[in-house]
């Protein structure tokens, strides 16, 4: 059941506005307000697009020692006709892309229209987008490597109401100064009150590299490397199972002891998972600062090839995210993300949400506390919120048993059954390993479990592959989802969802007593629920008969 709150109230963000007439600027007509163009390195920005297949040509030529086949040349060039395409079409769209800032003759609260941003764009079909300069809610500076080379950025403006990126207005590319003071101008009407303390919430320290190797890349990275080569070889004509040096690889990694060569390409991945997860460490944090730019703009500045400036406005920010994985955390690190309106779509909101690499727990907890200016709700040890109902754990318990336990022991018996007995050796030896491990992670996860309101926050923690404390702004819920299914109903427990324009725009407190969610929900946001809520009656008068 999802119950959302009335619409219609004040303020509520209609998110940009289209085909408006420009506004002018105090003492002149609206002829004279000019529209500014892209930088003209736009255009060699969109031509390096063609390096891709000019580099798996010479790829290509040095693997099979400049024996190239029809099929790598057909390849080849349905690649370049591809990139030749897009690179028309976006030189086009650099020749059609303007933009402006507008002022009115009269302010806003005299009657007149606010400042907007103007952006002029289209291919075929002209478009207008203005935006008022009171609804951008987040300017972005991102500059790959190839940008940095020529001294241009993309800058993205993100909306009231564009989390999913339809509102977000994008402009590629700008020459880094001008793109630094077209900032200026966009956040010029946040607050510039100056803040009493220090800005500076946190900055880089490499001691905080010994975080790296705890994280999924440290083995996922190595793989999803050599699925992207194996692809890129793919694609143009290359067999890698046919490569000399990989079938002399294979060769002798199946002539050796297994008991030797299997440990030790474990450790050659996690050698190569370390050193690659070390290397995109330094490259997303780089130069790493978190600071309020003034009383209201938070920013994160961050990169040493792809450099990225993320501000955040103070209203649009919801809340926070402890976010502790499972290696990360038992070596005692966390990160955290925040919880905020306009950053775009999922996978945008996923990298530009970041307020601090892997770090210290303690640090993780200080740079939370600055970033929400309190100290952050929930900090204490998980005991500190309302446990959940023994029944949770049971809940966990049947889930690994069922799922890992079951499934896996019952097809090695079966080929043991069929094939050879080793197998059923492997069944049994996996049943007991897995079962250990899945009533470990079961009780893990179930102390994990926690809720409680802390002031203006509603905390929910959960997860035991990633421990997730979320500290989330009761007046910014704006509904409830209570999910059941016939399990949770037999065990009497619901999964309580809190709906927010920000973040994941969903935060789940599972398992939570069917009878006590409501009450917990309306006491939360109060509000929401009370049409949907049955209160008992009085008591009735002795002797009266009740209808």
């Amino acid at each position: 059941m999802s119950t959302p709150r009335e619409p219609g109230a004040p303020g509520t963000d209609p998110g940009a506005s289209a085909g408006s007439g420009p506004a002018v600027p105090p003492g002149a007509p609206s002829e004279e307000t000019p529209w500014r163009r892209l930088d003209p390195r736009t255009l060699l920005v969109h031509c390096g697009w063609m390096a891709a297949p000019l580099g798996s040509l010479a790829l290509t030529a040095l693997a099979t020692g400049g024996r190239i086949d029809t099929e790598a040349w057909i390849t080849l060039a349905a690649l370049s006709a591809s990139f030749a395409v897009l690179t028309t079409l976006g030189m086009i769209r650099w020749a059609r892309t303007e933009f402006r800032i507008t002022v009115p003759r009269h302010s806003e609260g005299a009657g007149g229209a606010s400042p907007t941003f103007d952006v002029r764009s289209g291919l075929l079909t002209r478009r207008l987008r203005s935006v008022p300069l009171h609804r951008i809610r987040t300017v972005d500076l991102t500059a790959t490597p190839v940008h940095r080379v020529l001294g241009v950025t993309v800058l993205r403006a993100g909306t009231a109401g564009s989390g999913d990126g339809s509102s977000e207005l994008s402009l590629e590319a700008l020459a880094v100064p001008e793109a630094e003071r077209l900032r200026t101008e966009l956040l010029a009407y946040a607050d510039a009150e100056a803040i009493a303390n220090d800005p500076v919430v946190a900055r880089i320290n490499w001691r905080w590299l010994r975080y790296a190797p705890l994280t999924f890349w440290v083995i996922g990275g190595v793989f999803v490397a050599a699925g992207g080569a194996y692809r890129a070889l793919d694609g143009i004509g290359i067999e890698a199972w046919k490569l000399g040096f990989v079938q002399r690889a294979f060769t002798e990694f199946g002539a050796g002891a297994l008991w030797l060569t299997i440990p030790a390409a474990l450790v050659a991945i996690l050698a190569l998972g370390s050193v690659g997860a070390v290397i995109l460490y330094v490259e997303n944090w780089w130069s790493y600062c978190l600071e309020w730019t003034d009383s209201r703009t938070l920013r994160v500045r961050r990169g040493l090839l792809t450099t990225r400036a993320v501000t955040i406005e103070r209203a649009r920010l919801r809340g926070v995210v402890l976010r502790e994985p499972l290696l990360l955390r038992a070596g005692g690190g966390a990160l955290v993300r925040a919880v905020a309106g306009g950053l775009g779509n999922r996978e945008e909101n996923r990298k530009r949400s970041g307020l601090q690499p892997p770090a210290p727990r303690a640090e993780a907890l200080r740079v939370a506390g600055g970033t929400l200016r309190a100290p952050f709700p929930g900090s204490a040890a998980p005991a500190a919120l309302t446990p959940h109902p023994r029944v949770a754990l049971r809940r966990r318990r049947v889930r690994g048993l069922l799922f890992v336990v079951l499934p896996g022991t019952a097809v090695l018996a079966g080929l043991g059954a069929a094939f050879t007995p080793v197998l059923l050796h492997c069944a049994w030896i996996y049943a007991l390993v897995t079962t250990a491990l899945s009533l470990w992670l079961a009780r893990d996860a179930y102390r994990n479990l926690g809720h409680g309101l802390d002031g203006p926050y509603l905390v929910a923690r959960s997860g035991t592959f990633s421990r997730d404390t979320v500290a989330l702004q009761r007046d910014a819920i704006a509904a409830w989802t209570f999910s059941t299914s016939p399990f949770t109903r037999r065990a009497g427990l619901v999964t309580l969802t809190a709906a927010v324009a920000a973040g994941d725009d969903g935060y789940r407190i599972p398992d939570l007593p069917a009878a006590y969610a409501p009450g917990f929900a309306t006491t939360a946001a109060p509000g929401i629920l009370d049409e949907f809520l049955v209160h008992p009656g009085p008591a009735p008068v002795p002797g009266q008969r009740s209808r």
